[in-house]
């Protein structure tokens, strides 16, 4: 069982930065699970943003690919989303996500992988 939360969602104008976090309570260790970032606009289906896996490596989005870097604590149990140059498209509610992988690399940006997730935070972007 995991219980992810998010926080850190914000107003900002474009152009700006902002860091959102995702705590986790875990009753297996942290460390064994692939973690991601999805998000969802208005109107929209929810897409995969970034991702890490057990072994650290990284997958992101081409929308978001030089712009936003995902990164772990996995002594904290804390997943982190540093999102630079943001633009209003990148207006919506952001989730984390995360699924028992071990020491693997994440598979995917697929939401079906993925068993556990957080409430959402917001994150709204004016031009």
């Amino acid at each position: 069982q995991v219980d992810l939360v998010e926080s850190g969602g914000a107003s900002v104008q474009a152009g700006g930065s902002l860091g959102l976090s995702c705590a986790a309570s875990v009753y297996t260790k942290f460390g064994w699970n692939c973690l991601a970032w999805f998000r969802q606009a208005a109107g929209k289906e929810r897409e995969g943003v970034a991702g890490i896996g057990g072994d650290g490596s990284t997958k992101y989005a081409d929308s978001v690919k030089g712009r936003f870097t995902i990164s772990r604590d996995d002594d904290k149990s804390i997943m982190y989303l540093q999102m630079n140059d943001l633009k209003p498209e990148d207006t919506a509610m952001y989730y984390c996500a995360a699924y028992f992988c071990g020491r693997d690399a994440i598979s995917s940006l697929n939401s079906s992988a993925f068993t556990y997730w957080g409430q959402g935070t917001q994150v709204t972007v004016s031009s």
